[in-house]
């Protein structure tokens, strides 16, 4: 049975259901509605190039936008599905090309996400087409592999301010904190307890709060709460949500501790940064029986 390594208009490809025999492909797209859903057994790497994706995964749902890319361990399991107009490139990263990637730059992949610039995107894609083209193997992936790990360049820093007498354990230490922080980001609908990214992370809870606070200069509840409110202020701007409705949606229980915590964030109601963020003119200077502009409605 032929490997399919690009998923277009409104196709759906599962690695699961296709066994074990056989070598899946390094390299892979989801394009136009396509959605591919990757198995437990590789880690990948997603690169936006136009429009958007949907992924959902373990560590919560994510949207991801052009320019952007988004990395998960083998557990995380991602879906991938593209938008109307969206394409996505990928890699399904097996241990051979981890252990590759290893010797060629002495470094890692880890989860994560992040952006890329208009010229990174181009080269990303054309090495990902020559390594798609090329023999298969491993080897074919060496220029891709050394492009990714250049854009997770900030990524690899961190690296040397986790705890560990060795680099390699450093190195586990910094993948178990990525993937509690994505777990954050992709759960930003919700308060996310310190329990659940104990189990996650198979860490203490006291060591995963000490540890990523030492890390990212930030408490797991902090983030998880400016997180919420930055999704709330999304919602604000770009669908027609009720303020009561926005409030849930980004975790809060009643709209009181909502204009609380938007107020202090942002110092303004989140009525006001609406219509800051709209264009609308203050209250006061608002003609009489003048009415609200509409506001279109997004998905999110």
């Amino acid at each position: 049975m032929r490997q399919v390594s690009w998923v277009d208009r409104g196709q759906s490809v599962s690695f699961e259901k296709q066994g074990e025999e056989g070598s899946r492909p390094n390299c892979v797209g989801v394009a136009r509605l396509g959605s591919l859903q990757t198995s437990g057994t590789v880690f990948t790497l997603w690169m936006q190039l136009r429009g958007s994706s949907w992924i959902e995964s373990k560590e919560g749902k994510f949207r991801l936008h052009q320019r952007e890319w988004i990395a998960f361990e083998k557990e995380s399991r991602p879906m991938v599905q593209a938008g109307r107009d969206g394409i996505c490139i990928g890699m399904a990263l097996d241990g051979d090309a981890l252990r590759l990637l290893g010797t060629l730059a002495d470094s890692s992949v880890y989860t994560g996400h992040g952006r890329m610039t208009r010229a990174e995107a181009r080269l990303a894609l054309r090495l990902w087409r020559e390594a798609q083209a090329g023999v298969p193997g491993v080897h074919a992936l060496r220029p891709l592999l050394l492009h990714v790990a250049s854009l997770q360049r900030e990524l690899a820093d961190g690296v040397q301010r986790c705890p560990g007498r060795s680099r390699l354990r450093k190195r586990q230490v910094f993948s178990r904190m990525q993937r509690a922080r994505m777990y954050l980001e992709g759960n930003s609908h919700r308060v996310v307890r310190i329990g659940e990214l104990a189990e996650l992370t198979n860490f203490s809870s006291w060591y995963l709060s000490k540890t990523f606070q030492s890390l990212y200069e930030e408490s797991p509840q902090s983030l998880s709460a400016r997180l919420r409110l930055e999704r709330a202020a999304m919602l604000l701007r770009d669908t027609d949500m009720m303020i009561g409705e926005v409030a849930s949606a980004s975790g809060f229980d009643n709209c009181c501790s909502f204009a609380r915590a938007f107020r202090a964030r942002f110092g303004t109601s989140a009525t006001r940064y609406r219509e800051t963020a709209l264009g609308f003119p203050p209250e006061s200077a608002k003609p009489a029986g003048g009415s609200r502009k509409p506001i279109a409605s997004v998905r999110t």
